[in-house]
């Protein structure tokens, strides 16, 4: 058997290992995963406050669809498409941590020169470059979302704490099931644990998809009807800006 060959066998043995492991305190393994992924939400929560709340220099004509406006299935799929691709990406990390600190360091004696360095030390360039896309990534989306979420405070006259307050239904699980794999590659990675991650990702994309259906259709039948409650805005919506009325219906 060739070593890549051994490689991927190794890899699926561990692997059913390591679920026949986990099934015995299931609880433990999952609860640490979703403490992560809560605080990365959390944290991602707090810094679109914080950009939003500085940011009052335009006004954002808001759309009315969820999460301001019931919608209906098509709305549904299309937030669906959106988290599963994000979901993909993250999950697609935690093979990517697999491969790097358990697959190929199994390799490297068959290897010389730069590439023996590569296989040697995949593990480390992997968590280098994971943990600055996610920083990236997370900076990005605090920015991007907190800038549109100035814009539509601003144009509704409502404060960007009352609007968080409510996407808050679908958000919090929405973005918990997203970070669960991100999570577990941090975790495991922190342990050097890295012929855990391919079990990982299939357990936390499991969970993942089915949290991120439920959230879905929260925010498309359920977060309007909060919005508002807590607002007391309903269409009609008329703001006046620049000169214009702009009527929302």
């Amino acid at each position: 058997m060739d070593t890549s060959a051994y490689a991927f066998a190794h890899g699926v043995r561990h692997t059913r290992e390591t679920l026949d492991g986990w099934q015995r305190n299931p609880g433990a393994v999952v609860g640490r995963w979703v403490t992560g992924s809560a605080a990365a939400a959390g944290g991602l929560l707090a810094a679109v406050w914080v950009v939003a709340s500085l940011d009052n220099r335009y006004s954002r004509f808001l759309q009315l669809q969820p999460p301001f406006a019931v919608g209906d299935i098509g709305d549904v799929l299309h937030v669906l498409r959106s988290n599963l691709l994000v979901l993909a990406l993250h999950g697609m990390a935690c093979v990517a941590g697999f491969i790097a600190g358990s697959s190929l360091p199994m390799q490297a004696e068959h290897h010389k020169g730069v590439s023996r360095w590569l296989h040697e030390h995949g593990g480390r360039l992997a968590i280098g470059f994971v943990v600055l896309a996610t920083t990236f990534s997370l900076s990005a989306q605090a920015y991007l979302i907190g800038h549109t979420l100035a814009g539509i405070s601003n144009f509704l006259q409502v404060s960007p704490a009352l609007l968080l307050l409510c996407v808050l239904p679908h958000a919090i699980p929405e973005l918990i099931a997203l970070f669960l794999p991100l999570a577990a590659w941090i975790l495991a990675s922190r342990n050097g644990e890295w012929e855990q991650l391919l079990a990982a990702t299939l357990v936390t994309v499991a969970i993942a998809v089915p949290v991120l259906v439920v959230a879905a259709f929260i925010e498309v039948y359920v977060s309007p009807h909060l919005f508002e409650a807590v607002t007391h805005l309903h269409p009609p919506i008329v703001r006046h800006s620049e000169g214009w009325t702009v009527i929302i219906r």
